[in-house]
């Protein structure tokens, strides 16, 4: 049942990455990735550069274990988004646990910062957020909410919101 759990909350990131056209040598990185699954579905789909940034060492611990063998198909990156110093760029920008939990004003420019200086020209960006209706906290940590517009004016790019696709809006979750 739980891996069932998973793979339903993957959907909307793997049909959105699939949605952009992304193809087996497209650079991914997964911010916040930490255990999920996510890595294992895109190495089963034969993405060959896909890198997990997360703060937890632990959490990539174990999302290596249960990969066994294929673990060596990803790179795997300890770091907090907000401080790490990208040494390369990629395609698409994954994250649905991370950008959510930075509540402060300053965290969100860094990591936004991070986010530009990472993606390459013409790359795309997928964040999940709670909206605005949605929890106040996640896993006991205060988290930002969102709006269709809000994720917008804070990421200084265009975002737009799966639930509400906007007619002639670039492809931006």
């Amino acid at each position: 049942m739980r891996s069932a759990g998973f793979r339903r909350t993957l959907a909307p990131s793997l049909a959105l990455i699939a949605e952009i056209g992304a193809k087996p040598g497209s650079a991914i990185i997964d911010v916040g990735g930490g255990a999920s699954r996510l890595v294992d579905h895109l190495i089963e789909q034969g993405f060959r550069d896909v890198t997990v940034l997360d703060l937890s060492a632990a959490a990539l611990e174990a999302a290596k274990a249960r990969l066994g063998d294929r673990a060596d198909k990803a790179h795997w990156r300890v770091a907090d988004a907000t401080n790490w110093e990208p040494t390369r760029s990629y395609d698409v920008w994954h994250d649905r646990a991370a950008f959510h939990f930075l509540t402060e004003s300053r965290d969100r420019d860094a990591y936004l910062a991070r986010l530009k200086q990472a993606l390459k020209i013409g790359g795309y960006v997928i964040i999940a957020t709670f909206a605005l209706d949605g929890p106040e906290k996640c896993s006991g940590l205060p988290v930002m909410r969102y709006d269709a517009a809000r994720p917008r004016a804070d990421a200084r790019v265009r975002i737009q919101a799966a639930a509400q696709p906007a007619e002639g809006d670039d492809k931006f979750l």
